[in-house]
């Protein structure tokens, strides 16, 4: 079994996401990934992950011949342009407008933009604003 590492901190433990087409999928949640500086932590022909997010085909074991329902994820940036790159980066891999990038009314300084992904979940990349962070995440490795 390979060395995997995680950044653990907050309260999702992990996501699968079941799609109707990974090769579509994978394009798509690699070019944002790459926005967010989050590397693509492996893949297999019915699957793929990046730290938190599982995403695999209807026909993998892990799930039961079903796809997942629509589904809204919220991905964490480290500013505006981080944001607007995710925007664009989600439009050019097969990403619908759900949302330009802008201020938002739920608190102040959220500035996000929403996307719908190939299996038209609503996704998410937000930045609340400046902020102190303690640590950039919990670094667990087994």
């Amino acid at each position: 079994m390979e060395t995997q590492e995680l950044h653990r901190g907050r309260l999702i433990d992990h996501i699968q996401l079941v799609v109707s087409d990974l090769a579509a999928s994978r394009a798509f949640y690699a070019a944002v990934f790459e926005t967010l500086k989050i590397p693509m932590g492996g893949t297999g022909k019915d699957y793929f992950w990046a730290d938190e997010l599982f995403v695999s085909t209807a026909d993998s074991a892990a799930a039961q011949g079903r796809l997942t329902g629509r589904l809204h994820l919220a991905f964490q940036s480290e500013d505006k342009a981080m944001v607007d790159a995710f925007y664009k980066a989600a439009l050019a891999h097969g990403g619908t407008d759900n949302g330009a990038p802008g201020e938002r009314p739920y608190h102040p300084g959220y500035y996000a933009c929403f996307v719908l992904d190939p299996d038209g979940n609503n996704i998410e990349a937000v930045f609340h604003g400046e902020a102190r962070r303690s640590a950039p995440s919990v670094k667990v490795t087994f």
